[in-house]
């Protein structure tokens, strides 16, 4: 594409976007999910598992190379004017080593973010999404230098689906950059790092401005506005359900040997319960601290379940159908279209694996919307 071509994108011209670490393709689903007419140039991503599944759903494959090996000519090639990126959680998470920069999964995301100076046409706008912990990294550091180095403004969120009406806590940094002289809607906000969605549900300016210095516990505050979990399963919450569904659902309960084990650490939640701890790629391996189990017998309702001893709780868990959610309701608390579907040969361990490394399109979906809007190329 030549230079000038680029810098003149007709305003009925869909965006050109680049997809980095596209995973299952939860940044392509918030795309759709915020009515952006873009064009998906290229998707990258090393994990041919997630490639597989995005193919399956988007009808072609992402480039499965080592993304160090690109260079600044071959992006320019591309002429995207948004680079969409989901880099590796792991250098940052609590779980994790930390070890920041020095970890190598951190490398590839820096080593593409350091190409933006040796570029002719650099891109408009990028997006970026991490862990809690990303905006504290010294990954997160270098990030902001390159962005003040190379003309971008920015804008970051600490948000959770429950602020958006999905019983579904998974907090999640985001960074929104645009290359001046483009401009955010309210770019006296610029700079700041915000953990309420403010304008892009729709408050007024007086609204967002307190929200800049909420807490994290602010995430948790929207529960009672969440829709119930039941609205997230698949059979609903009959308790008769018929022949074929109890056989589907027989592979999800939580093996009797794990509730005696693990009974004092689980999170169990109900089909009415309004919130749900988020799910890790290790959800179905590990029982501790990996997402929620679901209370599938009849219950009083909103009770919370308690026990005197381990041992009461375990006896009285196995009477209660305690089942892991399956990965299509995953999929939808993760806000996933219906359409979204695995290839056959994807393992079940695998399905929760990339799902766990997936995003919130509910959450996505409105900050893409708000980076791409009233963003005019007229002055460049």
């Amino acid at each position: 594409m030549a230079k000038e071509d680029y810098f003149c994108k007709g305003e009925d011209e869909p965006w050109r976007v680049l997809e980095f670490y596209s995973g299952i393709g939860g940044m392509r689903y918030s795309i759709m999910k915020a009515g952006i007419s873009a064009t998906i140039v290229k998707a990258f991503d090393i994990n041919d598992k997630a490639n597989d599944v995005y193919e399956h759903n988007f009808g072609h494959r992402p480039f499965q190379g080592n993304i160090q090996s690109l260079t600044a000519a071959v992006l320019d090639n591309y002429g995207a004017h948004a680079w969409l990126l989901s880099p590796p959680c792991q250098p940052y998470t609590r779980q994790g080593l930390q070890k920041d920069s020095d970890d190598a999964r951190a490398s590839s995301f820096l080593k593409i973010l350091d190409l933006i100076a040796q570029m002719s046409s650099p891109p408009l706008m990028l997006f970026v999404e991490n862990v809690v912990g990303f905006e504290t990294s010294d990954t997160h550091n270098q990030m902001m230098q390159i962005f003040a180095e190379t003309g971008f403004v920015i804008q970051e969120f600490i948000l959770s689906p429950l602020q958006f009406g999905i019983p579904y806590s998974r907090p999640r940094y985001f960074c929104l950059a645009k290359r001046i002289p483009l401009s955010f809607q309210n770019p006296h906000f610029n700079h700041h790092l915000h953990y309420a969605p403010g304008l892009l549900l729709g408050c007024d300016d007086r609204t967002w401005t307190q929200e800049l210095d909420q807490p994290h516990e602010m995430w948790e505050e929207g529960i009672h506005a969440c829709e119930p979990i039941s609205k997230f399963l698949e059979f609903g919450t009959a308790f008769h359900k018929s022949d074929n569904e109890q056989s589907y659902l027989t592979q999800y309960m939580v093996p009797q040997s794990l509730i005696e084990r693990w009974a004092s650490v689980m999170d169990i939640v109900y089909p009415d319960s309004r919130r749900c701890c988020c799910f890790t790629k290790s959800y179905y391996r590990y029982v501790k601290g990996t997402g929620s189990l679901l209370m599938t017998m009849q219950y009083p309702s909103s009770v919370t379940f308690q026990a005197e001893s381990n041992g009461s709780q375990a006896s009285s868990l196995k009477e209660k159908g305690l089942r892991y959610f399956t990965p299509r309701e995953v999929a939808n608390l993760h806000s996933f279209p219906e359409s979204f579907q695995f290839p056959e040969h994807i393992s079940l361990r695998q399905r929760y694996a990339l799902l766990g490394n997936s995003l919130s399109v509910a959450v996505v979906g409105p900050l893409l919307h708000y980076l791409f809007t009233e963003t005019s190329l007229q002055t460049r």
